[in-house]
C-alpha cells in the first residue's frame, strides 16, 4: 500500500486529495492517513493540506516498498550485525533466489579473512541469496560476474572509472570503494546456495579509519542516491544471472581489472606471497610471477597493489 501511495503521490506535481486516493486504492480516507503518516514518520516529506497530500522528497533509505514487484523479496533492516548472517539463515530456510538483505548499518560487518567491514551511515550493506542452476566448480564465478556488473554499473551511472581488484574489490584510482564476501553451500555437485554479500562506500567516508579508501561521494562530489544505485545493480545483475555465458565471465572481468601487470602481495591465513600478477586462470586463480621466474597459483586471499616508485 505504501508503494501505491508513493506512486500515485510521484506521478503527479500537485496536490492529490484524501478521496482521490481512496477510491485508486479501495481503502477508506482514514486508512489513507495512517499510511501517509507513517510514510511521515519514516522520513518522506509529505505535505498534508485540506485538500489532500503532496510529496515533497523522500529520504534515501532502502525500503522494500520501494522496489515495486520485488518487495516480497526485499528485507530491510535499520541496523544488524551483519547481513550474511541474516542471509544464511534465510537461505537454510529455503527463502526464495535473489532474496535480498538490506542494512542501514553493520555493527559486525565482515571483510576477507575474516577482518571487520566499516559499514557506517551512508554506506550500501546488503546480501543476495542466490540459488543458480550451475556445477559448483563454477561457482567462483558468480563473484566475479557480481563484482564486474557492479564496476560498470557505477561507471555507467556516475561516469566514475571503476575498476576491478583480485578478487572482487572494486577500485578508483587504486582506492577502494567497494568489498565483497561470499559464502557457498552444496550437496554432491549441486549448490544449494552462494550468499554474496557487497559492502559499498557510497555517502559515508571511511577514509579516516581506512586510509586506502574512498567513497562515492567524496569522488564525485554529491550525494549518490544508494536506492537508484542498488535498483540498478539488481537490474543489471539479475539480468546477468539469467542470461550470462559463465565461460566469458574471465575474461570479461579481465577487461576491467586493475591488478595484472602489477606486483602485488597476497595476504591468506597461512602465508604471504609477492610478485607480478600475470594472469588470471579459468578457475579464478590469481597467477603470480614470482621474483625467481617461478609460477604460483593463489586460489583466494587478500590483494595488496605494491606502489611502484
Amino acid at each position: 500500500m505504501k508503494a501505491e501511495i508513493l506512486s500515485i503521490l510521484r506521478s503527479r506535481n500537485d496536490i492529490v486529495s484524501g478521496e482521490e486516493l481512496s477510491a485508486a486504492l479501495g481503502i477508506s480516507r482514514v486508512s489513507v492517513w495512517k499510511h501517509v503518516h507513517k510514510l511521515q514518520d519514516l522520513g518522506y516529506q509529505i505535505i498534508s493540506t485540506s485538500g489532500g497530500y503532496r510529496l515533497v522528497s523522500s529520504p534515501d533509505i532502502l525500503f522494500p516498498w520501494e522496489y515495486p514487484g520485488d518487495a516480497a523479496s526485499i528485507l530491510y533492516f535499520p541496523e544488524v550485525t551483519s547481513t550474511m548472517d541474516i542471509a544464511r539463515d534465510l537461505a537454510r530456510k529455503n527463502c526464495p533466489d535473489l532474496t535480498v538483505v538490506i542494512a542501514g548499518r553493520q555493527t559486525k560487518g565482515r571483510g576477507r579473512l575474516k577482518r571487520h567491514w566499516l559499514s557506517d551511515d551512508g554506506g550500501l550493506y546488503f546480501t543476495m541469496v542466490l540459488r543458480p542452476p550451475i556445477p559448483v566448480q563454477l561457482s567462483f564465478r558468480v563473484n566475479f560476474l557480481a563484482s564486474l556488473t557492479l564496476a560498470r554499473v557505477i561507471r555507467e551511472m556516475l561516469q566514475i572509472d571503476a575498476m576491478v581488484k583480485w578478487p572482487n574489490d572494486i577500485l578508483v584510482d587504486d582506492r577502494k570503494i567497494s568489498g565483497m564476501l561470499s559464502e557457498l553451500e552444496a550437496e554432491t555437485d549441486r549448490v544449494l546456495f552462494i550468499n554474496v554479500g557487497m559492502g559499498i562506500n557510497v555517502n559515508n567516508d571511511p577514509s579516516q579509519a581506512e586510509p586506502g579508501a574512498s567513497s562515492l561521494n567524496k569522488i564525485s562530489g554529491r550525494e549518490i542516491s544508494r536506492k537508484d544505485l542498488l535498483t540498478r545493480f539488481l537490474e543489471e545483475f539479475g539480468h546477468c544471472m539469467k542470461n550470462a555465458d559463465f565461460e566469458d565471465v574471465i575474461s570479461e572481468w579481465k577487461k576491467y581489472t586493475v591488478t595484472l601487470g602489477r606486483h602485488v602481495r597476497i595476504v591468506t591465513q597461512r602465508e604471504e606471497s609477492e610478485g607480478l600478477a600475470v594472469d588470471v586462470d579459468e578457475n579464478g586463480a590469481l597467477v603470480l610471477e614470482l621474483a625467481n621466474g617461478e609460477q604460483k597459483k593463489i586460489i583466494y586471499g587478500d590483494c595488496f597493489l605494491v606502489p611502484e616508485f
